[in-house]
């Protein structure tokens, strides 16, 4: 079940919500984790099984590395996090790595049939901050209901954001929303909406067009479209997933996280990861780069590396993403490497931003060609087919056999919402957007409300008469 799907807008949402303000607080959250429980399980009724697994696993977990003392308490810590990171391992990586082995040592092990449940990367690196945040600071849930409830909370348990306990464990004590929280979820939850439904499937139904065929018959400029729309699409999909499920959030009282912060206006890779995917890069900040040293201690080139190698293994079980994170990871370690550093002659300001900006999005760009295409040979050959390298014929398709005046129109509309207007216009023009703007005033107040009404309709008509509608980072 999806976000962007009729049952789950017309029946689902309502029921719970209906259920929900209904029923006293004593039980809302048992109902909301039962809800949770069957959103779950409509993906598949074995994925059920694991997720339960996780979480009663974890909870005993926490409860054990509380009670445990001295340094007994880490070696705990330590077979917990072993066992999580195993089940990843083992769930996202067998067949990948018997793949390998077998075609390193030319031998025919079979590849086992594995099934990957559905968020398994977001909801297990939920559960190990949690454990590690016990062992820090001695905090243990013992209510097993409201646990649960934190690791199993459908807005955010396929897609994120990933979330920490300490984020929700106010409202898992005493469930309360407000009028205001409904009202910004409701308008959080429509923009979206708008941006999977009518932006990021737009776009991405010809950029699958242009990257089914191959790179061969496809011109630079093709080439190049193909992979700017999967970079629009990218984040549009992952970004609209992230709002609805603030959204929805917001609809039972919960405050998660923000997500996305206008990545594609990034000046260099180092500001591009603090706007991109934040909670993931929060997480292997706080835990994985300060506890290898951080800044501070060891190598922080070889603890940046590991990082952005494990930021590639973690987003799935293809070479293609482990060379994408280290792509990530060289451009972060060049950056590092030359911060502070002048050069002996005045450029214009404006021209070296234009120049780290264009810089910054043609890495983001080929980065993403592998993350679109698993098998690594592929990828590159597409990549050389951006530059016009490689063997060519060009006669198979024309610009304007994919670029029409409709794919145009969306391709406008989704670069101007890539940039947050209000900041980057100058001071004066800003001010005045920002007053025609003010949500306080009757009128703008009113606009605001036709707007998003008449985002909602588009994008229902969008969904009803649309088959396509993948949720990119569903396979993660």
């Amino acid at each position: 079940m999806v976000f962007s799907s009729v049952i789950f807008l017309c029946i689902f949402l309502p029921a719970t919500l209906l259920g929900y303000y209904i029923l006293p607080k004593k039980a809302r959250n048992i109902f909301l984790l039962v809800a949770s429980l069957i959103f779950y399980a409509w993906g598949g009724p074995k994925h059920l099984i694991y997720l339960l697994a996780s979480i009663l696993f974890n909870y005993f977990s926490g409860i054990v590395i509380s009670k445990t003392p001295g340094n007994a308490k880490k070696a705990v810590l330590a077979a917990a996090v072993c066992v999580n990171v195993g089940s990843l391992l083992y769930f996202k990586y067998t067949g990948m790595l018997i793949e390998t082995a077998n075609g390193l040592f030319k031998s025919t092990v079979r590849v086992p049939e594995i099934i990957l449940p559905l968020g398994i990367s977001f909801y297990t690196f939920q559960c190990m901050s949690y454990i590690i945040d016990v062992y820090r600071t001695g905090s243990v849930e013992t209510d097993p209901v409201k646990y649960a409830l934190y690791i199993s909370m459908f807005p955010q348990l396929l897609q994120g954001p990933i979330i920490r306990y300490s984020d929700v464990k106010e409202t898992l004590d005493s469930p309360k929303i407000t009028a205001d929280d409904f009202t910004k979820g409701i308008e959080r939850f429509i923009t979206g909406l708008a941006k999977k439904a009518v932006i990021a499937n737009t776009l991405g139904e010809v950029c699958d067009q242009i990257f089914e065929i191959s790179p061969q018959n496809i011109s630079p400029v093709i080439a190049w479209l193909g992979a700017i729309l999967y970079t629009l699409q990218l984040y549009f999909d992952f970004s609209g997933y992230t709002d609805m499920a603030i959204g929805i959030g917001r609809f039972f009282g919960f405050g998660f996280r923000e997500n996305f912060n206008y990545p594609y206006i990034s000046k260099s890779i180092t500001e591009f990861w603090r706007r991109w995917h934040i909670t993931l890069s929060n997480w292997f900040r706080d835990y994985l780069y300060i506890p290898l040293g951080g800044n501070r201690r060891g190598n922080v080139y070889v603890n940046l590396l590991i990082v952005f190698l494990a930021t590639g293994i973690w987003h799935g079980a293809a070479w293609s993403y482990i060379v994408w994170g280290l792509w990530h990871g060289l451009f972060m370690l060049i950056e590092r490497a030359l911060r502070g550093k002048t050069i002996p002659f005045r450029i214009p300001a404006a021209f070296v931003s234009a120049f780290r900006w264009g810089y910054t999005m043609i890495a983001v760009t080929l980065g993403w060609v592998l993350f679109k295409i698993e098998d690594l040979p592929e990828a590159f050959s597409y990549i050389k087919a951006m530059f016009g390298f490689g063997p060519h014929d060009y006669n198979a398709f024309s610009l304007g056999f994919f670029l029409d005046s409709r794919l145009a129109f969306f391709l406008v509309i989704a670069l101007l919402c890539c940039v947050p207007w209000g900041e980057v216009l100058p001071g004066k023009l800003s001010s005045r957007i920002a007053l025609i703007c003010d949500s306080n005033k009757p009128l703008p107040r009113t606009a605001r409300h036709i707007c998003l009404m008449a985002l909602l309709v588009i994008s229902f008509v969008f969904i009803v008469n649309s088959t396509y509608t993948p949720f990119i980072y569903f396979r993660f």
